[in-house]
């Protein structure tokens, strides 16, 4: 693996923003790359200073065409071979291609010795919370695949700590993000399918929750096993979850008042109850216009505007059946525009949902061809949950009946296959 000694030699010429007798950091470039984008895009993007050491490691020897378009305009070069940035042929290493022979070793026995410590502080806190935010990011880039059979090794270990001596303010915070990570690690077991492991991990997660004393954790947690209830079509129960994650709402920020308003909404939807339905999602619209990320806790991070025009906006699609498609689908479109480069899962679910949409109630045309690209953006997770929404897509497609329907069908049918 080369360096890119090119990136890294204009980031140090260039002045540092705060302190301009010292070279440009990497965090302070990735701030201005992701400006930038803001800027001339309207886009949140994540770039952060751990990405941009990948970058002039070599680690990533093409990064996305924004990230790179922005860093042209800032380093003040016209090409990306300026920036050392070059395309990976295809084929070009015979060396990665070649296939490994696992017979040849014998991992059955395999164990990593990690010594719980004698007394849990701060740092073993950090840890967990730094753990959980990787695992989350995994799980958003790539579905729940291998991430899941990672993240429950990883969890499984991490619980040990509970068992160790800590002081009373550590032991709370400790116990909350232990409870988190089993809940980012449920969430991505729901997505490769595996119920049972998810419901168990999210019990797991509700009572570190109620532990620490945190009623924010504590009405997440519930929220997302109400959405497990809610896939298998247990509407009551989900039900009955999401209104217990509503009590001592009080306690919950306006973020985490308008999720689970939206999910109430949703739920309502799915069981014909219309007008509840409408103001619920009244209500998390309201609470949204509230929403302050600066005091939002870890779990609710992914919960920004595209996610809740995204949610909003699929649970206006179960109340347009029969009627205008139009204001679910324009709040499906915001959230295809402004789903961030590092929740591309969710930007495929929402375009995923909006074909769905227009292939059921609307533009045939327009239907088809936003199914045929996110049918593609699809396989590039291994997620449960995008394989039965590309599914749902099929159907409506089927019962279309039209040529453009019939076709994005097929596709579907040969791309899963």
């Amino acid at each position: 693996m080369d360096p890119n000694s090119r990136l890294r030699a204009l980031r140090e010429s260039r002045p540092s923003p705060s302190f301009p007798t010292e070279p440009m950091s990497r965090a302070e470039l990735a701030e201005a790359v992701n400006a930038e984008l803001w800027s001339s895009t309207g886009r949140r993007y994540g770039l952060d200073a751990h990405t941009i050491a990948r970058y002039e490691r070599g680690a990533v020897r093409w990064p996305s065409a924004a990230y790179r378009s922005a860093m042209r305009k800032i380093l003040g070069v016209a090409t990306d071979q300026e920036l050392g940035f070059r395309p990976i042929p295809r084929g070009a290493s015979a060396l990665a291609a070649r296939p490994v022979d696992a017979s040849r070793f014998d991992l059955a026995d395999l164990e990593v010795s990690g010594l719980l410590p004698k007394r849990v502080g701060w740092p073993e806190v950090e840890q967990i919370r730094w753990a959980t935010s990787s695992i989350a990011a995994s799980d958003n880039l790539y579905g729940g695949g291998l991430t899941c059979a990672a993240a429950v090794s990883q969890l499984r270990w991490t619980s040990g700590l509970l068992a160790v001596p800590a002081n009373k303010r550590i032991r709370a915070e400790l116990t909350e993000a232990i409870g988190n990570m089993a809940g980012v690690v449920a969430f991505a077991a729901f997505d490769v399918g595996d119920h049972k492991a998810a419901r168990r991990c999210f019990r797991f997660a509700l009572q570190c929750a109620e532990d620490a004393g945190s009623w924010s954790l504590r009405s997440n947690t519930l929220s997302d096993m109400a959405r497990v209830a809610a896939h298998a079509g247990q509407l009551d129960e989900a039900l009955s979850l999401i209104e217990l994650a509503q009590v001592r709402s009080d306690r919950v920020t306006p973020t985490g008042r308008a999720m689970m308003s939206m999910l109430r909404g949703r739920l309502l939807a799915r069981l014909g109850q219309r007008l509840e339905a409408a103001e619920e999602l009244a209500a998390s619209d309201a609470w949204m216009e509230r929403s302050d990320p600066a005091i939002d806790p870890p779990w609710l991070c992914y919960y920004d505007r595209a996610e809740h025009h995204g949610s909003t906006g699929r649970a206006l699609a179960v109340l347009a059946r029969g009627g205008d498609p139009e204001p679910a689908a324009r709040r499906l479109r915001v959230a295809v525009e402004l789903a961030g480069e590092q929740y591309p899962r969710s930007r495929t679910f929402s375009r995923l949902r909006l074909a769905t949409l227009l292939m059921a109630e609307g533009d045939a045309a327009e239907a088809a061809a936003t199914g045929r690209r996110a049918a593609r953006e699809a396989l590039e997770f291994r997620s449960h949950r995008m394989g039965v929404e590309l599914r749902e897509l099929a159907r409506a497609s089927q019962s279309r009946q039209t040529p453009e329907a019939l076709e994005l069908s097929h596709e579907i049918d040969t791309l899963t296959a």
